[in-house]
């Protein structure tokens, strides 16, 4: 296997992109709009394919839900972040309008670490392994 990309759909995903670029930094690139193409007709003003590159290691695919009835899905991302200030600048960022699972603390495994559900839905593991 080369490598996972997470492909993450959510409502609203050209705001999405900018608030996920906002919290993780990176370059948001390859935009895709359902516009002008026939298989995606009536599904106009709706991305179907962006990417958020954080870093050469790190790219998450977003799309639009394109039906209205609830998304749900059973996948959290876990994020492996490189230092303390790091850990909670990202938890305070995704808690804004969001919901905490798990308080950002000190684990028994050696790690800060938290669980966030964001304003999009998401539920995202933070975690910062002490060195």
């Amino acid at each position: 296997m080369k490598k996972i990309i997470p492909e993450i759909y959510v409502k609203d995903c050209k705001n999405a992109l900018e608030y996920y670029e906002e919290i993780f930094g990176g370059e948001i690139k390859n935009v895709q709009m359902a516009d002008g193409k026939e298989m995606f007709k009536g599904f106009e003003g709706k991305v179907i394919h962006s990417e958020l590159h954080i870093n050469p290691n790190c790219v998450i695919y977003f799309v639009d839900i394109f039906e209205e009835k609830n998304y749900v899905s059973n996948i959290n991302l876990v994020l492996e972040l490189e230092s303390e200030e790091e850990i909670n600048r990202v938890y305070k960022a995704l808690m804004k309008n969001g919901s905490i699972k798990f308080e950002l603390q000190k684990t028994f495994w050696g790690a800060f670490h938290a669980v966030v559900t964001d304003c999009y839905g998401i539920t995202w593991g933070l975690n910062y392994s002490l060195k």
